[in-house]
C-alpha cells in the first residue's frame, strides 16, 4: 500500500501514526503492507508512518540495508539501548500508535507483536491501538487480476471435485470401494495439472469423519467409501502464478441413489444458514450501511439454532481469503473471536456453516467478494442440493 494511502487512513480514524514491527518475519503483515522484500532478516526492524510527514525506519548495524526500498531516514543502531533511544526518538511526536496488536488477543490474526514491546511504548506514555482495520484496507483487498485467479481456480476446483465424485460413483457400481486417500490423492494429482497449488491437499471424509472439520486422509488411516456413505469434500488452491489468490469450497454428496431423509434435512438447514449469511451481506452492501464480520456469523447461526442443531455448529461461519487460505481480513466470526470488522469492498471470504453430528457431518462452504460497487460475486456454488454418487 502507497503511504500516502496510509496516511489518509491514519487521518480519517484519529491515529497518529502506524507503527511497523518485525523480528525474523514474524510480522508478514508488515511485508504485505509495505510492499517490502528483505532477503536476509535476522535482526529487529521498525518502520513509523506518521499520519502527516516523513515515515523514518530503525535498522540494525548488522543489516542496515533491510529498509532501504522504502522512505524516509533510518536510524541505525548497534546495541539495545541505542534500539530503545531511537524508537523513543521517532515516537516522540506520537500520541495514539497502531500496531499489530490485538486486545485480549481477540483477533489472532493480527497479534503479530509481542507485548514487551507494547510494554516498552506503553513506558513512553504512548496509547496502542490495534491495526485491524488498518490491516484489511492494507492487505484483505484484491486487484482486479488477483480476482480473475480466483474465478479461474474456482473454475478448476469445481471440475476437480466433479472427477473425484464420479469416480466414486463408478468405482462403486463396479462393486469396489475407493479410499477416502485415494480421493484425495486423485484430486491432488489434478491440481497439479491444472496448474493449481494448495498448503495441504484437500479434504476427503465420510460419515462421522466428516464431523471433524479438520480431518485429514492419509495412507496410515484410509478409510474405504462404501455405499450409503455421507462424502464431504473441502477442496481450496490458488493458481501457481505470482499473487494469485485462493478459492475454497466445500460440497456434500451421498453415496447412493437418494439421499435418506437426515441427511436431507441436515444439509436443507446448513443451505438456508449459508443462504441467509449471503443474503445479510447483500442487503447491507445495497444499502450502504456497514456490517461487521460478527453480525454475518450471527446471520447464519440463528438459522442453525432455530433448527435445533446450534450445538453442532461448532465454528465461525467464514474467513477472510486472500493469497493464504486463510487470509487477514475480517472474518464472519462471533463464536471463536468476535470479529467486528467492517467488511469492506474488493475482499474475500467464505461462507461455510456446518452441523457435525455424532455420525455424520455435513458442511457447505462459498466464496464471497464484494466489489467496488457494492455488489457480490459467489463462486463454488453455491450447491443446492446433496449430490447422489450412484
Amino acid at each position: 500500500m502507497e503511504i500516502p494511502a496510509i496516511q489518509q487512513l491514519l487521518c480519517e480514524r484519529g491515529i497518529d501514526g502506524w507503527l511497523f514491527c518485525d523480528f525474523r518475519r514474524s510480522n508478514a503483515i508488515a511485508y504485505q503492507a509495505l510492499g517490502l522484500t528483505t532477503h536476509i532478516v535476522t535482526r529487529r526492524w521498525y518502520y513509523y508512518v506518521p499520519s502527516a510527514g516523513e515515515p523514518r525506519g530503525i535498522v540494525s548495524a548488522l543489516e542496515a540495508g533491510a529498509l532501504d526500498a522504502l522512505p524516509g531516514d533510518k536510524l541505525v543502531y548497534r546495541t539495545w539501548q541505542e534500539r530503545e533511544t531511537a524508537l523513543a526518538e521517532i515516537l516522540r511526536n506520537a500520541g495514539r500508535i497502531a500496531l499489530e496488536y490485538s486486545p485480549r488477543n481477540a483477533i489472532p490474526y493480527i497479534s503479530r507483536v509481542d507485548a514487551g514491546t507494547v510494554e516498552f511504548l506503553r513506558s513512553l506514555g504512548k496509547e496502542i491501538v490495534s491495526s485491524a482495520d488498518l490491516v484489511q484496507h492494507a492487505v484483505a483487498r484484491w486487484t482486479a487480476a488477483q480476482l480473475r485467479s480466483h474465478l479461474d481456480a474456482s473454475q478448476r476446483l469445481m471440475r476437480a471435485k466433479d472427477h473425484a465424485f464420479a469416480y466414486i460413483g463408478d468405482r462403486l457400481r463396479a462393486r469396489e470401494e475407493p479410499t477416502d486417500y485415494e480421493v484425495q490423492q486423485l484430486m491432488w494429482a489434478d491440481y497439479a495439472r491444472a496448474g493449481l497449488v494448495a498448503d495441504d491437499p484437500p479434504i476427503v471424509a465420510t460419515n462421522a469423519h466428516a464431523s471433524n472439520p479438520h480431518y485429514l486422509p492419509t495412507a496410515g488411516n484410509a478409510t474405504p467409501i462404501r455405499r450409503g456413505d455421507t462424502v464431504l469434500i473441502d477442496f481450496w488452491a490458488k493458481l501457481e502464478t505470482p499473487g494469485a489468490v485462493y478459492a475454497d469450497h466445500t460440497w456434500m454428496a451421498f453415496a447412493g441413489a437418494e439421499v435418506p431423509i437426515r441427511q436431507e434435512e441436515v444439509f436443507r438447514h446448513v443451505a438456508a444458514a449459508r443462504d441467509a449469511a449471503i443474503e445479510r451481506v447483500r442487503q447491507a452492501m445495497a444499502s450502504g450501511n456497514p456490517l461487521r464480520g460478527c453480525e454475518v456469523d450471527d446471520a447464519a447461526r440463528d438459522v442453525i439454532a432455530r433448527a435445533g442443531y446450534g450445538d453442532y455448529f461448532v465454528h465461525r461461519t467464514g474467513h477472510s481469503i486472500g493469497e493464504e487460505v486463510h487470509g487477514d481480513g475480517a472474518n464472519m466470526d462471533n463464536f471463536e473471536t468476535r470479529d467486528e470488522r467492517l467488511l469492506l469492498p474488493l475482499t474475500c471470504f467464505s461462507i461455510e456453516p456446518g452441523i457435525y453430528l455424532p455420525d455424520f457431518g455435513v458442511r457447505s462452504e462459498v466464496n464471497v467478494h464484494i466489489d467496488d460497487g457494492g455488489a457480490l460475486t459467489v463462486t463454488g456454488g453455491p450447491q443446492m442440493a446433496m449430490s447422489t454418487l450412484l
